[in-house]
């Protein structure tokens, strides 16, 4: 993998790459609340909004897997300014909406653009981060999505009594956004290890070879690809199932309001910031594997809180500060990491598609069962929760740490096994 010079050059094109996590964060909350004030306008009803919150998160999962795929073959730089173009077209879509059709084409652009840009630019991250630092510049991804997070709550809190007009204000910061975002990425010129791949022919003069799908599954790369969807697929139940229906829960089962669990969800997200920054300070050194531990007592300890104490107030404040803290480290940031370290540039973006495919889908299907299963027994689902954690947890102390970094040399060293 070849690296920028230095930690100062390489945060630019992380940051304009990294914006991928903040739209990410900003659209998955922010589309959920501004369809809720859609609903006066347009007489959408309880099924509607939950038809397009699923259009959303399926999107998401096949542009993660077509997207991906697109950028290991034709370069970082092309296809994560298209994505940015679907998201404008989207984002535009769901601004100007007049009737529902609309609001349906404006999700699902806005889940394929989304989805298809994520693994394509944390690929990009890692192949222009210095060495020794692809950790750290992929950690800092997550504080770009945790910030989209939090500008999706002030608008909330700002604009969110304003009803269709809050919604398209909730619309107008991803078109803003994206618009910028699409103009600097076309500044910011392509992974120089991906055109280093490209360049590499049979001989002089002969067309560059592609790796393809089956060149990955006949090849040892078909273990951490199965290693790493396994992780992110447990723990997105996890994840999803406590963001998703967090206000859910502290409704329905804890007796309390929205307005409480908000106030609550704020402090959750500065402990995330306080466990990203643990994060970034350790991710690159010795010490990786001792924290991830530690956060796995962590992020198990959340759950068993309220499976084990019932869903109050107090289990439920204690499970977000935990989970915060925990899933900082032993969460989907280092599944981020993982997914540049142990493929080889010509896999990378598609390897990340496939398993961020996997675990958006299988958390869309746990999500359809999710409240009658915490109406029937709230206690049994969450020590389901701290299992599947736990699970993950142990997919990566036992099998995804032992697996030895790659190299773009072990692809192009056989060119008779890779071939198309």
């Amino acid at each position: 993998m070849s690296h920028a010079p230095t930690t100062r050059s390489s945060w630019w094109p992380a940051t304009v790459a990294g914006m991928a996590s903040y739209l990410d964060g900003a659209i998955t909350i922010g589309t959920g609340s501004a369809l809720v004030l859609f609903t006066d306008e347009f007489g959408l009803t309880g099924n509607q909004i939950g038809q397009l919150n699923a259009l959303l998160t399926v999107f998401f999962a096949i542009g993660a897997l077509t997207g991906g795929r697109l950028g290991d073959r034709y370069g970082r730089r092309r296809v994560f300014s298209a994505t940015m173009v679907l998201l404008v077209i989207g984002a535009l879509l769901m601004t100007v909406a007049v009737n529902p059709a609309m609001l349906y084409a404006g999700v699902i652009l806005l889940g394929l653009g989304a989805g298809a840009d994520l693994p394509v630019s944390l690929a990009m991250i890692a192949e222009t981060a210095p060495e020794g630092k692809v950790g750290k510049m992929i950690t800092y991804s997550q504080y770009l999505w945790l910030i989209g997070m939090v500008a999706v709550l002030v608008i909330g809190a700002v604009f969110g009594g304003l009803g269709t007009l809050g919604a398209r204000i909730y619309n107008i910061h991803v078109l803003v956004i994206a618009v910028l975002v699409l103009v600097f990425r076309m500044g910011l010129p392509e992974s120089k290890s991906w055109t280093d791949t490209q360049a590499i022919a049979l001989s002089a003069g002969e067309k560059p070879r592609q790796a393809t799908l089956r060149d990955m599954f006949r090849s040892r790369f078909r273990w951490p690809l199965i290693a790493t969807a396994l992780f992110y697929v447990l723990l997105m139940i996890a994840l999803n199932t406590n963001g998703q229906f967090s206000s859910y829960v502290w409704v329905e089962a804890a007796g309390s309001t929205v307005q409480v669990a908000s106030m609550f969800s704020l402090v959750g997200l500065a402990v995330s910031f306080v466990g990203t920054g643990i994060m970034m300070r350790i991710v690159d050194t010795k010490w990786r594997k001792a924290a991830f531990i530690i956060a796995t007592v962590v992020n198990v300890g959340s759950f068993v809180v309220v499976a084990a104490f019932g869903a109050h107030v107090w289990t439920l404040v204690a499970l977000g500060v935990l989970f915060s803290l925990g899933g900082a480290i032993a969460g989907e940031p280092m599944y981020k990491v993982w997914s540049q370290e142990l493929f080889p540039t010509q896999f990378r973006a598609t390897a990340q598609g496939m398993t961020m495919f996997a675990a958006r889908l299988v958390a869309a299907l746990v999500a359809l069962v999710t409240p009658a299963l915490v109406a029937w027994n709230v206690n049994g689902f969450y020590w389901v929760l701290g299992g599947v954690t736990l699970l993950s947890c142990l997919v990566g102390i036992f099998w995804i740490f032992r697996i030895p970094a790659a190299e773009d040399s072990e692809v192009e060293a056989a060119p008779s096994e890779v071939r198309a």
